[in-house]
């Protein structure tokens, strides 16, 4: 907990970390109302599906672009125009006035929360080198507890009987949040490489870390659209208890994030990863037993051991000798939503080809892969 109480006690540090908070509480608050707007734009599940396939089109074609813009104008700038562009996109879904335009609205807000993900996450990392401090596990803490702050919005609703009042409100609260906080992080520049050539040398640990990025991610994405149905129709689970491992999962996940910058500051990067990936395994092994509870018990495991892995890699990734922070963190951002994407529906269609259940016996394997990918990562260190 030192890491959330530097965060809470240091403005040079609350300011990104809320960057964190906001852009979840924007996401958050516009999925709550998806089904107001599939209804009020009368289109189908197939057509909703491809309008959310365009947000994260928008978030893939930032990517490749990220680490120039941000390199060139600084990634303190970087952050707070991400933060404006993200708060004037989260508008555009809810005011579209048709399909085709909510494709389009769908596209900017993906492309402006994939560019403000990449900056703070820079951002983080060059004040972690610059400071010696660690506390991007609690700054992806406050990601968590911005999605946290989105579900308590969704009360407003009866309140305030309009998503576009809702949003507005919300967008302007957490602007102004922003702008007091952005003069502690503006003006920082990332520090200057030392640039090598090309090689797969260089690569190599740069790819195994994307690896394991996606297949985290992936792992994340699979319990988020399939732990209650796992609980449902594996474990047998009452009604009452389908929507638990997602939430044992969001707990554990949180306070995860909050706990990892002391642990990860006391053993290392390496190691934390391959503690959390057995921790992961655990989960699964206890998921697949069959029993609910021990499945509920499961996917929190899942989520503690998850929390503090992908915090790690963006800290490794953007230390990565020989590349620039902005790069190696648009690389592991990418990987990772890549993952979280393409895992649900794949799992999917093993799940209707098979069984739900060979679907967690693949990410109990992929766990695994994660914990043989730290000994090849701890070699390269050394």
């Amino acid at each position: 907990m030192k890491s959330l109480q530097l965060i809470l006690s240091n403005p040079r540090y609350l300011a990104p970390a809320w960057v964190f908070a906001s852009l979840n509480i924007w996401f958050g608050t516009w999925a709550i109302y998806i089904p107001i707007v599939k209804e009020r734009l009368e289109i189908d599940k197939s057509q909703l599906g491809i309008a959310i396939f365009f947000l994260s089109l928008g978030v893939f074609t930032v990517f490749p672009v990220a680490a120039k813009i941000i390199n060139k104008i600084g990634v303190g700038k970087a952050t707070w125009y991400g933060v404006i562009l993200s708060s004037l996109a989260a508008l555009l879904p809810l005011i579209a006035p048709s399909y085709y335009t909510l494709m389009v609205a769908l596209f900017m807000l993906g492309a402006a929360n994939g560019f403000t993900d990449i900056s703070m996450n820079t951002l983080v990392t060059e004040l972690e080198k610059e400071d010696k401090q660690n506390f991007m596990s609690a700054a992806h803490g406050f990601f968590s507890l911005g999605g946290v702050l989105a579900g308590l919005g969704s009360f407003l609703i009866v309140f305030l009987g309009s998503p576009i009042l809702h949003m507005g409100i919300v967008v302007f609260i957490v602007l102004i949040v922003n702008l007091i906080l952005r003069k502690n992080y503006i003006h920082i520049i990332a520090a200057p490489v030392e640039k090598e050539p090309f090689s797969i040398k260089l690569f190599k640990p740069l790819l195994v870390i994307g690896i394991v990025s996606f297949v985290v991610m992936g792992g994340e994405g699979a319990i988020v659209d399939w732990s209650g149905l796992y609980l449902k129709e594996i474990s047998l689970a009452p009604e009452a208890l389908w929507g638990t491992g997602f939430l044992a999962f969001s707990i554990t996940m949180t306070l995860g994030r909050f706990l990892g910058d002391g642990i990860s500051k006391k053993i290392g990067s390496i190691k934390i990863v391959a503690l959390g990936a057995a921790i992961a395994v655990l989960g699964y092994v206890s998921v697949l037993s069959g029993s609910t509870y021990f499945a509920i018990l499961g996917f929190g495991l899942v989520g503690l051991g998850f929390s503090v892995i992908i915090p790690e890699l963006f800290r490794i990734g953007g230390t990565v000798k020989g590349i620039d922070s902005s790069q190696g963190v648009s690389f592991i951002a990418g990987t990772g939503y890549a993952g979280f994407l393409a895992a649900p529906p794949i799992l999917g269609f093993l799940a209707d080809s098979s069984s739900l259940k060979l679907s967690f016996v693949v990410l109990l394997g992929c766990a695994i892969v994660i914990l043989m990918a730290t000994y090849f990562l701890g070699r390269q260190k050394s």
